[in-house]
């Protein structure tokens, strides 16, 4: 199967199979090999206290876009260490978008940077996680 073509197939299982990234409404903007770029709407359910999103909902747009460019080579990665920088709130309303950088991808694990912005470009964390490359697919290489 083509490198992409696979990715793609992998995406398209995890978001069937995620419930919390559908409850986030992610959107995929773009999806290749060790590659994701993802946007969601911050809605009035996501604002803590302070009326400002509560941090989760970077982190978990971010940890999405991890999980999604890791897995995108058909082999099951898990997140071993997460880490994000907060730079500029984020409001109800806001559309934000998570894209990925990978850093290194090696046979057990992978290194990736995520930058969040806001809908006027403007950096609004930075996340950074390693994932630990399982011998497991998700899908038989045949298929």
């Amino acid at each position: 199967m083509k490198k992409q073509k696979l990715a793609e197939k992998v995406v398209n299982k995890m978001m069937t199979d995620d419930a919390f990234s559908q409850w986030l409404d992610i959107k995929v903007i773009d999806m290749k090999p060790g590659y994701a770029k993802l946007e969601m709407l911050v809605r009035d359910e996501m604002v803590n206290g302070f009326n400002v999103s509560h941090g989760g909902i970077a982190f978990s747009l971010a940890d999405s876009a991890l999980a999604f460019a890791s897995n995108s080579y058909g082999r099951i990665a898990v997140a071993m260490e997460n880490n994000i920088s907060f730079m500029k709130k984020v409001v109800a309303g806001d559309t934000i978008t998570a894209e990925t950088d990978e850093l290194s991808i090696g046979r057990r694990i992978g290194v990736y940077n995520i930058s969040i912005t806001n809908q006027d470009d403007e950096q609004i964390a930075l996340f950074r996680g390693t994932v630990f490359r399982t011998k497991e697919y998700h899908f038989k290489k045949d298929n």
